[in-house]
């Protein structure tokens, strides 16, 4: 009974020691495994990164020796990040990344996704407490030189992990179930020497943990996650969260004065700072039904919006426009749905798409004079979808994206509707080509093949992708959990050097 009792204390003690213990995102951290050399995790507010240092023997056979930081999260759950290890170190296999455990317990049943210190990845599970790791080759495993970028998902009882070189799509290497895991676990990153008598060192960084939704679920009729406003560096692709809300805010818009910035969330539009604080509410007038279609003119003195009427075709968006600053909105467009999506260089007209043929679902883009006068139909399909038209910064072109060729691709066409011209052709269901204000770059959202290319639902897993602005390879920028609302208005910075979005995610459980 002595004994018992001691052991009870111990793992008490161990539970309490990691309880007070948060770093970043997580809510503990600890060594797992009594490592003969203690190890430390610690978090970088400026780039919200982490720096990891572990000892261990390793992850292995009965029992594991690690540091690692961590959540408890019940359900289904996105991780994903990028890893490196510091140094050239002393084992190639040492070993940092991603794990999903049972309990704290050294023996645990545990799910990890790995890179390890001579570029070899793997998947690696123990299916009951104490029982020797497995991998899905038993012991073969799978090599590719610079990987970076890991994601590990659970999905119902299948853990799935993907892996990606910067720049690339995510591609999954194993999937596995009958893994002796709770609904509750613990979720988090790690870092093993591989050796008893060395601390190993390394960083993650772009760490997000999503809790996501059955794909059944319909983001407009069965309730809402969590949204958090992101920025980022296109170029280098970190990520760094600005301001997150337990209910549905979408499409930010980057501010001419490059400090601020604006976005919509129940009806309203409110403008926050890029540091973060409490959002301020613009007055939109008689417009209090604002969705996602917001755009900022070229000269930062407006704001056009798409805001709802009662009674209205297909559901009433009309298009106005007010003063950046604020101010009773001037309608443009009496016809509905229209949804604005971008202005002319001079000012003078807004681009949107619309259906103009009731309960059709065909939609064409159109443009029209903000001070009145018949719209101009500039794309004509009998069917499919055209959507998300922008207007380049030099005033030739009109970007946007179409089901033309079958998928939802980009395309461009001079501002009369001429020369229409694909610019992608991959798989991928692409959607809002930005262009930034240097015109230089497209930065746009990448939905996978299996969604109706005519549609950009909510709560999947997305890309943001980046291309020259007269077309050539996307590079991947961004691995997200999001979709509509993630980006559906121009958001760069006035430098061109980044740009905002938004990612979603259900309460994770600490």
């Amino acid at each position: 009974m002595k004994k018992i009792l001691i052991i009870n204390l111990l793992l008490l003690g161990t539970a309490i020691i990691m309880a007070q213990n948060p770093v970043g995102i997580f809510s503990s951290h600890a060594d797992i495994g009594k490592p003969k050399l203690s190890g430390n995790a610690s978090y970088n507010t400026d780039d919200q990164s982490y720096n990891l240092k572990g000892a261990g023997y390793n992850i292995w056979f009965g029992r594991d020796e690690f540091h690692y930081a961590c959540n408890k999260i019940k359900g289904d759950f996105i991780l994903t990040g990028n890893f490196k290890i510091l140094g050239k170190g002393v084992d190639p296999h040492r070993k940092i990344g991603w794990m999903v455990r049972a309990n704290e317990g050294d023996d645990a049943a545990h799910m990890t996704a790995t890179v390890h210190g001579d570029g070899m990845i793997a998947m690696q599970w123990r299916r009951m407490r104490g029982a020797h790791m497995r991998d899905p080759q038993d012991e073969i495993f799978t090599k590719k030189s610079a990987t970076e970028i890991i994601q590990l998902e659970r999905l119902g009882k299948v853990f799935i992990m993907r892996v990606a070189n910067a720049g690339e799509p995510l591609q999954e290497i194993g999937r596995t179930d009958g893994i002796e895991m709770p609904d509750e676990v613990r979720a988090g990153i790690f870092m093993c020497s591989h050796n008893p008598d060395v601390v190993e060192e390394g960083q993650a960084w772009n760490v997000r943990i999503e809790q996501a939704v059955p794909d059944t679920h319909n983001g407009y009729r069965d309730g809402i996650l969590g949204s958090k406003m992101e920025i980022m560096n296109v170029f280098d692709g970190k990520r760094k969260v600005v301001y997150e809300d337990n209910g549905r805010f979408e499409a930010p818009n980057w501010m001419p004065d490059g400090k601020n910035l604006l976005f919509n969330q129940g009806g309203s539009i409110y403008t926050i700072l890029l540091t973060g604080g409490t959002p301020s509410m613009l007055n939109t007038g008689a417009a209090k039904r604002n969705n996602n279609d917001h755009v900022i003119s070229f000269d930062g003195k407006w704001l056009a919006i798409s805001s709802h009427r009662d009674g209205m075709t297909g559901g009433g968006s009309t298009i106005y426009y007010l003063p950046l600053s604020g101010g009773e909105p001037i309608m443009v467009t009496d016809s509905t749905p229209s949804y604005l999506h971008g202005w002319s260089k001079d000012g003078k007209e807004v681009i949107y798409t619309a259906q103009r043929i009731s309960k059709s679902p065909i939609y064409n883009i159109y443009k029209k004079p903000i001070s009145g006068g018949p719209e101009v139909q500039l794309t004509h399909l009998t069917k499919g979808l055209a959507d998300g038209p922008e207007c380049s910064p030099d005033g030739k072109y009109i970007y946007y994206n179409c089901t033309a060729s079958g998928t939802m691709q980009l395309w461009r066409m001079k501002m009369d509707g001429s020369e229409q011209t694909q610019l992608t052709f991959d798989e991928y269901n692409n959607w809002f080509a930005h262009v930034s204000p240097d015109n230089k770059w497209i930065a746009f959202l990448s939905f996978p093949n299996t969604i109706d290319p005519t549609d950009h639902p909510f709560y999947k897993r997305v890309m943001l992708r980046l291309m020259p602005v007269n077309g050539g390879a996307p590079k991947v920028i961004g691995y997200l959990y999001g979709g509509q609302g993630t980006i559906n208005t121009p958001s760069w910075s006035p430098d061109s050097k980044s740009i905002a979005f938004v990612s979603n995610s259900g309460p994770i459980n600490n």
